[in-house]
């Protein structure tokens, strides 16, 4: 069932700029460049791009795109332009930010990126340079109120592409170090200035992913099937945007590219679809340094002292009057990449450290993209996918003809066991997941291969794959258990762990899956939105009927923080709850902020983890330990402190506490956090009197993607926070209420539905 959010009439005011409700209007003379593609929006503001050729595609992709997010693409350019002090202060990182992205970026970079480039991807780059540059000319005084009017929305030129690709594919390497790359600075008089950052060497925060991939063996129309989950930010240039490109006879492809990239990155077209999750999977590791204790601009290498080198940028800020003016800052450099100082880095008179970025070398990503736009099977895809541009994911795909892929093929330092053991380092302050090698001898360099298109990269073949005809899964954990049936083992910890334990939220969906397979069901795309939408708390099914014991044996209050808890309201919360997470359920923000602790205290399970059962270790609360039990109702009591506090009614429904903000509106969202047993992720912060909002990330282009008995595509998604984050745009919030009631859309992907479409708006743009 397709959900129209608006009727024709409103989008017709909505249209007015693009031209009248008969359906279709020219916009723009012909001026030589030979630019031309058409868009038709259908509903929830679906564009659907088609242009004959590569250059008229990029014009229609970046114009449809820029109509739903061109404040958030301007905002992503002065960012990577290292101005954003300059526009908005040195406040929250800015100037650190810009050091960063002017060092990073130089023209040099970016001019080998743009010739590396492959002529259709020239092509289509000048296309969508010249869409988003058309879309603010026609919209020069329109524009929404986040930026209209403002200093900083600029046109593009040549370098931005570069500068948005690469920018995305340092993401989780070079790019998690920004402040202490703007912090180094050699020692002086001998003193050790290591500054006061705190590095954080977790895996990134607030992204993440659930998918699964099926095959013939496990589904009712003996077809391919696949969900795609996504969990990314609702704020952002990390926004998705859904869209569907077309070129006649070469390319017809449906799915969501970031605001800020001008690919599909995610979704589907005639024979294949296919997903991303967040890999495990390192980009970077940081090499020590041995300085000459003479001269601490000088290191180690190979018997001889090698030069630290300054790059010098100039960041520009606005005084008060609006006056502009410009501080110039080093950055250092060694041969492997930029230094970084922090209190676990430190720059002193015998170390120092630099990080080395595998995607620095990444040019690989259009030529992927293109490839994996245009596979028809899932054989096709791993071949996309070892032409090396996926920078940082999984990739779980499923065909037509009833085969499933899981795949980390993705841009990863060669560094394997051998070399770890010989070269690595174990500083007392740098945790186990960051890897610190020796930067003083050739040995320790990252292993060059020559099957590898990408310098120092692990090739494709060294990776973990896996091709199936029953189902293949992944929730971010590493590639160890994404089919429980065939764990992939023997690959180089830099790309993960093996035979440990599993997330709540990987063994969610696992034991979800099995749970229909043990009932000898066989698949459709109905049972894979129902699994996500029952919002099912696994940690809470495994866990709470032990803490409700404890609750029921308890017969005074509990101490917490000074205060003496009676704990029976949070008790009854609990009791009550269904344990999901739907726009309904009362009672989970109990067991959110309580697991919020109680999953650091030691001993917390009473069965530890045991590799011959992986999926359903471990388990059950060791109340039986004295220790443990009193620190489990200690968390609880924190946990209904915590809520009162915040003016949070322990029995409140999701739909009263956890929502997005639009005008005078609140859209519940339903959902919840991973590590408390949620399969459906939803994050949000909790604010006092407000509840959980904002939404920080979590469920966002949610696909289901299935073919029937006769191999006919049937396409249904939905993004969870809507088209456009612009609230003052017409498609803002329609698809925000479908997520919340469980829908989605059934996706016009042929030209009939596409035209048939009741919301249908056509532009055709030409310049």
């Amino acid at each position: 069932m397709r959900y129209p959010a608006i009727n024709k009439y409103v989008l017709c005011v909505v249209f007015l700029t693009l031209g009248s409700c008969s359906g279709t209007r020219e916009s723009g003379p012909p001026s030589g460049d030979g630019l031309q593609a058409d868009i038709r929006w259908t509903a929830y503001g679906i564009p659907h791009v088609k242009a004959n050729d590569w250059a008229g595609l990029g014009y229609g992709f970046a114009y449809a795109t820029a109509r739903d997010g061109v404040c958030v693409i301007a905002r992503e350019l002065v960012l990577l332009d290292g101005q954003m002090t300059r526009y908005f202060g040195s406040e929250e990182g800015n100037r650190s930010s810009d050091v960063f992205h002017l060092a990073v970026l130089q023209p040099d970079r970016l001019a080998a990126y743009n010739a590396s480039e492959s002529n259709k991807s020239k092509s289509f780059s000048r296309g969508y340079i010249a869409g988003y540059n058309r879309y603010l000319r026609d919209h020069a005084d329109t524009l929404p109120l986040d930026c209209n009017g403002e200093p900083w929305v600029r046109p593009m030129n040549d370098l931005d592409i570069a500068k948005m690709a690469i920018g995305v594919g340092i993401r989780y390497g070079l790019g998690r170090v920004q402040k202490e790359m703007a912090a180094a600075a050699p020692p002086t008089n001998g003193v050790d200035l290591a500054t006061a950052l705190q590095t954080d060497f977790n895996a990134p925060k607030g992204y993440g992913s659930n998918a699964i991939a099926m095959g013939r063996a496990v589904t009712a129309s003996n077809r391919g099937l696949l969900f795609g989950n996504p969990h990314y930010p609702w704020e952002g240039p990390s926004r998705f945007h859904m869209i569907h490109a077309t070129i006649p006879g070469e390319l017809d492809v449906m799915g969501v590219s970031l605001i800020t990239t001008p690919r599909v990155a995610i979704g589907f077209n005639r024979d294949v679809a296919w997903t991303h999750t967040v890999s495990t999977a390192l980009r970077s590791t940081f090499y020590e340094l041995q300085l000459n204790p003479d001269n601490p601009m000088q290191y180690r290498y190979e018997g001889v002292f090698r030069d630290i080198e300054e790059v010098r940028v100039l960041v520009a800020k606005t005084d008060e009057k609006g006056a502009v003016s410009s501080a110039e800052h080093i950055v250092y450099f060694s041969h492997y990449g930029p230094i970084v100082e922090s209190q676990a880095l430190p720059w002193d008179d015998q170390r120092a450290y630099a990080v080395r970025d595998a995607n620095l070398a990444n040019t690989r990503t259009g030529l992927t993209y293109d490839a994996l736009n245009k596979a028809r099977s899932v054989a096709e895809v791993k071949a996309a996918l070892s032409l090396q541009g996926v920078a940082w994911t999984n990739t779980l795909a499923a065909d037509r003809h009833g085969d499933a892929l899981y795949a980390d093929i993705s841009v990863t330092p060669n560094v394997d066991m051998e070399l770890l053991e010989h070269c690595r380092l174990t500083p007392a302050e740098v945790p186990a997941r960051a890897v610190v090698l020796r930067g003083d001898i050739a040995q320790c360099e990252w292993k060059e291969d020559a099957r590898s298109a990408i310098p120092g990269a692990l090739p494709a073949q060294e990776m973990p794959y896996l091709l199936r005809d029953d189902y293949v899964a992944n929730s971010n954990d590493s590639y160890w258990l994404s089919s429980p049936l065939q764990p992939l083992e023997g690959y180089s910890p830099i790309i993960g762990n093996e035979r440990e334990a599993r997330s709540l939220r990987t063994r969610a969906g696992l034991v979800f899956i099995e749970e229909y397979l043990d009932k000898e069901h066989k698949f459709e795309a109905q049972d894979l939105q129902q699994m996500l939408y029952s919002h099912r708390n696994y940690g809470a099914e495994l866990l709470l009927d032990d803490l409700l014991v404890l609750c029921a044996a308890q017969d005074g209050p509990v101490q917490s923080s000074g205060e003496a808890v009676d704990i029976s309201a949070a008790c009854q919360a609990l009791d009550a709850w269904d344990r999901r997470m739907t726009v309904s359920s009362r009672g989970g923000h109990v067991w959110r902020e309580f697991w919020r602790s109680a999953r650091d205290i030691k001993g917390v399970f009473a069965t530890e983890f045991d590799v011959a059962d992986p999926l359903h270790t471990p388990h059950t609360l060791n109340t039986g330990d004295g220790a443990v039990a009193m620190a489990l109702l200690e968390a609880l009591a924190a946990a209904q402190l915590k809520l009162t506090a915040a003016g949070i009614a322990l029995d409140a429904s999701v739909a009263d506490i956890q929502y997005k903000q639009v005008h005078d509106e609140r859209l519940p969202v339903p959902g919840g956090e991973g590590w408390a047993g949620m399969w459906s992720m939803i994050r949000a912060g909790l604010s006092e009197a407000d509840g959980y909002t904002p939404i920080v990330h979590g469920n966002s282009f949610i696909q289901v993607i299935s073919w029937d008995k006769h191999g006919k595509l049937q396409p249904k998604g939905i993004l969870a926070y809507s088209q456009s984050p612009e609230l003052d745009q017409p498609h803002s919030a329609d698809m925000t209420r479908l997520y919340a009631e469980g829908a989605l859309v059934d996706l016009p992907f042929s030209e009939e539905d596409i035209a048939s479409d009741p919301a249908l708006i056509t532009l055709r743009l030409r310049e």
